[in-house]
């Protein structure tokens, strides 16, 4: 990684993507209005993998890794469950990533270096996939791939595109699921576009969205009126595959009649297929069809079955991704935004673009390093791609030498005045006025009822930012208190008796909330949802934090002058006591963990709401249920990819059966469950004697435990 995070930042921004990811899989395969590019979108799922692989005990039990697609939502479509899971494919972006995949099929295949390996590669057209079962050579059902397990059953619209055969030529098997991606063409896409904007309709982003909203019709007569087209690139479930290699078989589908890429090809080197994805990227632009890369395949079937599958892709094929595409455009001004824990984010506001399809009008700065890297002042001519961040990426400035002011980054925080600076080391820029400020108190109340923290249902974004400009909630004990407002809801559009209730009973369910979860819900900076449970678990009780208002008070009272300095003997008693709580560890999140919390609470309107939310809350006692085991006592490392489970899983396994889960093997290792992939911890297991054993040992060891 280029950047170097604390393991509790990595938990909170792995928290961050699960939700932003699960967000847009259900805005593209769901509600086919997605708000990012592909692009963009990759690279969220390329920051997890990345942050995944640092972070490995840190993969959630809802990480992207182990999904593919989205969960069919409320449709008048039926439903379908697929006989064989429809999966993703792995990405690639560099030459050197298809090479270390070429290399890690040849390892898994344990094939000697002179023996190729054959490789088909075809364009990866940016459409809806689809299985179409035939049973006999007949279309009995159509589906998309929905989750992957479940679709939608899109039969009767399906039956209007005519590149989809009824009735398959020749002989075929009795039961043949042909895959593939429904499209639209450029051509048909402009003048979709053309007719819904002369009928006063909404436009469609690109042509992968109209072709997807076309298709998940209920009202087949739409879809016939739309021009969607199909190709095959695979096969699903089969009670007889006609060939032994990728090749035969998609073969053997263009003669039932199916159309595949025209680019279609077979290569035996890394060179052949580095040069056909050349070939393909050059004649990109010119194609009839939007695509956004180019899929390999091992081509030899017998091949593909050994190598088998992942969480949610298979191991013999990969996509190889096209680099961002660039544009110029105008940086017309620099907005500052105020997130939840008081950084200053500069975005730029451009003059619209169409980059890849795609309008673009806002580009990151990410900090005020940034922007003095780059040089940029509104007025600017810029260089922008879609690639690399959550949203577009400004690349260089193309007139440094204009005469222009530079940019001054502000010094206080736009939202509440307060200063607004750096700590030492650090690049990024944070308001000091920490819940008085209005975008951190709004953010952070959002965080507090989230699914990681309190889980509080019916307290959506907007509920929260429509009270708060009520003025019932500032803090988060407020929250506990909005019972005493029910007449003032009711009378808010769209508030009913039923939905009061609802709300009311879900809030009163936290009043004896986990403590953990109640931690992580504050929102302080570098304590995450794992660094919560490992505070807790050093604490037992909530109300044991080194830091309560009436003890800081009489610290104060007796120390005037040291209780105003950062660096004062009552943060630093904080800070010891963190250190205590994780040994010391090598990382030095107890430093920093207790310096942050030390931030936190040596605010006096931080401390007022803990002692106010402690007067409407009652977290009892953190306990973690233990069971007796072999390893009861014992210090247990995970380390590898766990193809069973999540290593948060791995590690609440490794607390009930008395264990304790570390992130580091030393001395005090007991023992290290090793899954694919383990690299310097299983070399430094074996250095020092510790016994290791495979994920489905440990299994056994889980279930006999009961």
């Amino acid at each position: 990684m280029s950047v170097e995070i604390t393991e509790a930042e990595a938990a909170n921004e792995l928290m961050r993507l699960a939700r932003a990811i699960a967000r847009h899989d259900r805005l593209y395969h769901a509600d086919d209005a997605p708000e990012v590019s592909d692009q963009e979108y990759d690279a969220l799922v390329r920051r997890n993998a990345e942050l995944e692989a640092a972070f490995p005990q840190l993969v959630r039990e809802d990480s992207p890794s182990r999904k593919v697609g989205h969960a069919v939502a409320a449709s008048p479509l039926s439903k379908v469950t697929h006989e064989v899971r429809m999966m993703s494919l792995d990405n690639a972006f560099a030459a050197e990533e298809v090479g270390e995949w070429l290399a890690r099929v040849r390892r898994f295949l344990s094939l000697a270096e002179d023996e190729p390996v054959a490789i088909t590669a075809e364009d990866k057209i940016d459409g809806l996939s689809c299985s179409l079962r035939y049973e006999n050579g007949v279309l009995v059902r159509a589906a998309t791939r929905g989750d992957g397990q479940v679709g939608e059953d899109v039969t009767a619209n399906v039956a209007h595109i005519a590149d989809v055969s009824q009735q398959l030529a020749g002989e075929c098997p009795e039961v043949f699921e042909i895959r593939g991606e429904v499209y639209m063409a450029r051509a048909d896409f402009a003048a979709l576009n053309a007719a819904q904007a002369a009928a006063g309709a909404k436009l469609f982003a690109n042509p992968r969205n109209a072709a997807a909203g076309s298709l998940r019709q209920k009202d087949a007569s739409v879809t016939a009126a739309r021009p969607l087209r199909f190709w095959a690139h695979g096969w699903g479930a089969a009670s007889e595959v006609p060939g032994e290699t990728q090749q035969a078989v998609m073969e053997q589908i263009a003669v039932w009649g199916m159309p595949l890429s025209p680019l279609f090809a077979r290569v035996e080197s890394l060179e052949a297929m580095l040069a056909h994805y050349a070939r393909i990227g050059g004649q990109r632009a010119d194609l009839p069809y939007e695509i956004d890369g180019v899929v390999y395949k091992v081509d030899r079937l017998d091949w593909q079955q050994r190598l088998g599958f992942v969480a949610k892709a298979p191991r013999w094929a990969l996509a190889h991704k096209f680099p961002a595409e660039r544009a110029e455009t105008t940086l017309e001004s620099i907005d500052i935004q105020v997130g939840r824990t008081g950084k200053l984010t500069p975005v730029g506001r451009l003059a619209p673009v169409l980059v890849g399809g795609v309008t673009v009008t806002n580009v990151t700065l990410h900090n005020r390093d940034e922007i003095a890297r780059l040089g940029v002042r509104p007025g600017d001519r810029v260089l922008v791609q879609r690639a690399g961040d959550v949203i577009p990426q400004l690349v260089e400035n193309l007139t440094p030498d204009a005469r222009r002011d530079p940019y001054h980054f502000p010094d206080h925080c736009p939202e509440c005045g307060s200063e607004a600076v750096a700590e030492e080391g650090e690049v990024d820029v944070r308001c000091t006025g920490g819940l008085i400020c209005p975008a951190q108190r709004t953010e952070r109340l959002k965080h507090f009822v989230s699914r990681g923290a309190l889980d509080i249902d019916g307290l959506g974004e907007k509920t929260i930012d429509q009270f708060f400009a009520l003025g019932w909630l500032e803090s988060p004990a407020d929250i506990f208190r909005l019972k005493t407002r029910r007449e003032e809801i009711l009378a808010l559009e769209g508030w009913q008796d039923k939905s009061v209730d609802n709300l009311s009973a879900s809030i009163e369910a936290k009043r004896t909330p986990d403590a953990a979860r109640l931690l992580f819900g504050l929102g302080i900076r570098h304590v995450g949802t794992v660094t919560s449970r490992d505070l807790m678990k050093g604490l037992g009780d909530i109300r044991r934090l080194p830091v309560k208002g009436a003890e800081f008070a009489a610290y104060r009272e007796e120390n005037p002058r040291g209780a105003e300095e950062k660096e004062s003997p009552f943060n630093n008693r904080m800070v010891e006591a963190v250190k205590t709580i994780f040994e010391v560890r090598a990382d030095g999140i107890g430093v920093a963990v207790g310096h942050a919390l030390a931030d936190f609470f040596h605010e006096d309107h931080n401390r007022t709401v803990w002692d106010d939310l402690l007067g409407e809350v009652s977290p009892p006692r953190y306990e973690v249920e233990t069971q007796d085991s072999p390893v009861t006592g014992k210090t247990v490392v995970f380390t590898g990819k766990l193809e069973t489970m999540s290593r948060d899983e791995a590690k609440a396994q490794a607390e009930r059966l008395g264990a304790k889960a570390s992130g580091s093997v030393s001395a005090k290792t007991d023992l290290v469950v090793a899954g694919p992939g383990a690299g310097s911890k299983l070399k430094k297991a074996a250095e020092l004697g510790i016994e290791v054993i495979e994920e489905s040992e440990w299994a056994r060891i889980v279930a006999a435990a009961g």
